[in-house]
């Protein structure tokens, strides 16, 4: 078990520079952001040019990772394989094969993306949907080597009204998604404020043997305020959909998560994938230095718990 970083809060930083500053902070691996290029979104940063990604590219960045004792746990680009737009589902699925082709060059064998949902129609209808469309993406990979895993954070962002629009954020639709092929990408922050605990969804989880990935991010819950709000969060005067009033995200460490129990519960199923720290804290966001301070609590808080192997 590796502990490991998202790279796409670093979105300012190229690759190369990442590999020199990752090592200097506690980080043995990286899961690469691989967004299309231009991406405007703060955490969808393009690490790996993917839809240019050439044998050369391939060399270049496993010489990087090998000079720097990194390895790459996945390649990460979560678009909404749902779209309701049929022309932008074929953009967003033509990058994932993208990012599925670039993970097999560097020998990386796992994928993270998400589910989605086309928010125009009921959930049933959805779940049809995905029937249908996404499991050639996962033949696609696993013909290559490649293992496609779903996060399961609900994107309620992409909603109008703010429900789930990632169909994959409850233990309920990780068996289903494994019914089409799909391993998960654990990240326990997205389940409290959904009334989940996060160490029953884990031994679920892990019992189901479809845990190919971890996440780490913490999440603080204010209950007086979700009574005032509800559980839906804040109506009028929400400024972003994470401004919900009553949770917010965080490093590890600033949050209420327990992530004794959590690393505890992997390492006693025998997990022994890494985990990679995703940056989305407000309060140490808005600039270059404050996301790398952010990233260091996150590092000084798991690091001791993770049995971290020699580097290759």
């Amino acid at each position: 078990m590796r502990l490991g970083l998202l790279t796409a809060a670093l979105g300012q930083m190229p690759l190369e520079q990442i590999a020199v500053w990752a090592p200097q902070a506690g980080y043995r691996a990286l899961e690469v952001a691989a967004w299309p290029v231009g991406s405007e979104h703060v955490h969808q940063a393009a690490h790996l040019d993917v839809a240019d990604f050439t044998t050369d590219d391939a060399a270049r960045v496993r010489d990087l990772m090998s000079t720097h004792g990194l390895t790459i746990s996945a390649v990460t680009y979560c678009g909404n394989n749902l779209h309701g737009d049929r022309a932008e589902r074929d953009l967003i699925h033509r990058h994932l094969r993208a990012c599925i082709d670039a993970a097999a060059s560097l020998g990386v064998q796992k994928v993270t993306t998400f589910i989605g949902r086309d928010v125009t129609l009921p959930v049933a209808d959805n779940l049809k949907q995905a029937e249908q469309h996404l499991p050639p993406l996962v033949r696609y990979a696993a013909d290559r080597g490649v293992t496609l895993l779903a996060e399961n954070c609900p994107m309620e962002g992409w909603h109008p009204d703010g429900y789930p629009a990632n169909l994959a954020y409850s233990p309920e639709l990780w068996d289903w998604m494994a019914g089409l092929g799909f391993g998960l990408t654990y990240d326990p922050s997205h389940l409290p404020w959904l009334g989940i605990d996060p160490l029953d969804a884990l031994r679920h989880a892990l019992g189901a043997g479809i845990v190919g990935h971890v996440q780490a991010k913490d999440i603080q819950i204010d209950p007086r305020a979700r009574t005032h709000y509800g559980v839906f969060g804040k109506t009028a005067g929400r400024t972003s959909p994470t401004d919900v009033g009553w949770w917010s995200y965080h490093v590890p460490g600033l949050g209420q998560l327990d992530w004794e129990q959590i690393i505890s519960t992997l390492k006693a199923a025998g997990y022994t994938g890494d985990i990679a720290v995703e940056h989305e804290d407000p309060t140490w966001s808005g600039t270059l230095d404050r996301v790398l301070t952010g990233m260091r609590i996150a590092a000084r808080t798991l690091e001791p718990l993770i049995i971290t192997e020699p580097g290759p």
